[in-house]
């Protein structure tokens, strides 16, 4: 056993990570021998991909399974293409070795493939809950927002914060859902800057900048991005507020408490989880206080009475509703936990790299060896996940960046610079192929792709509004009534949708339990619903069914007799039980359905 020095007794920021290296005698090795070495690094990538399409069958995620994404794939020609990739990636490595590698660049890479998959439709219909606050932030300003948020503006489980940005994001980007796009983007990017930092702070730019490149190691995490939820953008506060008080707890000052204090107010106010997650805290302070413990002391004191002095007026604001929302997670999603779940097998194997996992059990053993306080911080998280068998990939995302600076940190393992960094992109380089080549591709096939299509088509025509109307989903527990949010996002039209209880059907009998259960106590929006007067005999009228033979309901049939079938679109991957094929039917003499009527479109 080398003879390690104590935290306390070590000043920070610590230098180059020490411990003898399993790959190289030292750090530098001539380039034959790096060469052999990336070889060898490539062969076993290639053999890794391999033997996890293989083994694809084990993978059980319940939105993009390998089993699915990669059903009918030509595994010869994804091997080679991941062959060239690999070997593309070892060109540019060579090439750009004088490139530094700093958070200006990592923020670029991270954004544009993020970017990448912004043509994914919106595949879970937890975003209608979110895009509905939102949409009425954009309708009715940021005051009405405010005043009837968890009144008017029927709230659930949520909590404002990320709604409230999404609203923003509408108002200033014309309703757009590309607006969205680019700042959960941007969020995810800013993710994986922090993370290089708070890899710089706890030990060196080595591990911060492999930590923040393996965030795009994550192939499950690209799919989460292009999405109008809150998991990313929560992702993103807890890693800042993380990053900003590890700084106002490890050098003090004014402004960095009241930054960092800022911080967690804001984590706290994108997502319940946060509030478990942010345990951290007291975590980081302790293990800050083996070097410096009265000053650390002081600080965390100033950190808290700061954070209870934000957080009062926002209890003040709401905290009858919280109150409500508190309970019914302790009552429902807790408990749910245990019901709602993927193997880790499927999310750390599949759905993120796994080399990512294994250099994370590495560094287990490296931070034991060495007896090195600091990565308690970032096994925190993770520790509560295991312990609370949390194992469904959507709530496990928060910790990520956590996870990936586990991985960071194993890799110090590799000694040569030049081999970490292709071990890295080769880690990459399988995440971007499995996303862009197997899920993209397979979520665009779904029939939630119907939605964003029948949108695009709307926006063609002239008729400044269009109704909609909602069939009963007949396989499905999900109230198909959250389609419409949805597709409200896609088109820059107006919608106008009544409620039919009658239409719709009953709720289902275990609603109780249900992980779909918000879609059944979702309140519409007053923008969707549909104003007083004659009826609207002269606007398109859009038909959202769950399958091409569905029959119409009577009044319904009636309803569209005197309109022209103008287009369908009907795709449907026959994975999920929720599916919308969506019919728009226009008047006869209506403008934009000449040419187009009894037209359908798939694919």
């Amino acid at each position: 056993m080398p003879s390690i020095v104590p935290l306390h007794t070590q000043p920070w920021p610590m230098g180059a990570v020490r411990g003898r290296s399993l790959f190289a005698r030292g750090g530098v090795v001539d380039g034959a021998a790096r060469d052999a070495r990336c070889a060898m690094a490539a062969l076993l990538a290639l053999a890794t991909f391999l033997l996890l399409l293989i083994l694809r069958g084990a993978d059980d995620n319940r939105l993009v399974s390998w089993q699915w994404t990669f059903a009918n794939a030509d595994i010869a020609a994804l091997i080679a293409m991941f062959a060239v990739a690999l070997a593309a990636a070892y060109v540019v490595l060579r090439a750009a070795h004088v490139v530094e590698v700093g958070p200006a660049l990592l923020f670029t890479l991270a954004f544009a493939a993020g970017a990448l998959c912004w043509r994914e439709p919106e595949v879970i219909v937890d975003a209608a809950r979110y895009l509905a606050q939102a949409k009425q932030l954009q309708v009715y300003g940021i005051g009405y927002f405010l005043s009837e948020w968890g009144h008017g503006i029927w709230a659930w489980t949520d909590l404002p914060l990320v709604p409230f940005i999404y609203g923003l994001a509408l108002e200033l980007g014309g309703g757009e859902r590309i607006a969205i796009q680019f700042v959960v983007t941007a969020m995810f990017a800013g993710t994986v800057v922090l993370t290089y930092y708070i890899g710089g702070l706890l030990w060196n730019a080595q591990v911060g900048r492999s930590a923040g490149a393996l965030l795009l190691g994550m192939p499950y995490l690209l799919t989460q991005v292009p999405l109008s939820l809150v998991d990313v953008p929560t992702m993103f506060f807890l890693t800042l507020a993380v990053y900003l008080s590890l700084r106002a707890l490890r050098e003090g000052g004014t402004t960095r408490v009241a930054l960092a204090g800022a911080a967690i107010v804001l984590a706290l106010l994108a997502k319940y989880s946060t509030w478990l997650m942010l345990t951290v805290l007291p975590v980081m302070a302790v293990v800050c206080a083996l070097e410096a413990p009265r000053i650390v002391a002081r600080r965390t004191a100033a950190l808290c009475t700061w954070v209870v002095l934000l957080s009062i007026p926002l209890l003040m604001w709401r905290a009858e509703l919280f109150a409500v929302q508190l309970q019914l997670l302790m009552d429902y999603q807790l408990a749910g936990l245990q019901r709602w779940h993927e193997t880790m097998v499927s999310t750390l194997l599949f759905q993120v790299h796994p080399w990512i996992t294994l250099f994370a059990l590495v560094a287990v053993a490296l931070a034991l060896w060495r007896r090195d306080a600091r990565f308690l911080i970032v096994t925190w998280m993770l520790l509560l996940i295991v312990m609370l068998e949390i194992k469904r990939s959507r709530y496990m995302l928060v910790a990520f960046p956590m996870l990936a600076l586990m991985a960071g940190y194993g890799l110090t393992v590799i000694r040569n610079q030049t081999l970490r960094g292709y071990v890295v992109m080769c880690v990459v380089s399988a995440s971007l192929l499995t996303a862009m080549i197997g899920y993209l591709p397979f979520l665009r096939s779904t029939s939630a792709a119907n939605l964003q299509a029948a949108g695009s088509y709307l926006d063609a025509g002239t008729a400044p509004t269009a109704e909609v109307i909602v069939l009963p989903q007949r396989h499905s527990v999900v109230n198909p009534v959250v389609a419409v949010p949805i597709l409200d996002l896609y088109t820059r039209k107006s919608l106008v949708f009544e409620r039919d209880a009658e239409l719709h059907g009953a709720p289902p009998s275990d609603l109780a339990t249900s992980a779909l259960r918000f879609t059944w106590e979702y309140r519409d929006p007053a923008y969707l619903r549909a104003p007083p007067g004659p009826s609207h005999a002269h606007i398109p009228v859009v038909v959202i069914l769950d399958a091409p033979d569905q029959a119409l309901p009577p009044r319904v049939a009636q309803k569209v007799a005197d309109l022209n079938l103008a287009r369908e679109f009907n795709n449907s991957s026959e994975i999920f039980r929720f599916r919308t094929v969506v019919r728009v039917y226009e008047p006869r003499q209506g403008p934009g359905s000449a040419g187009l009527s009894g037209t359908s479109e798939k694919g």
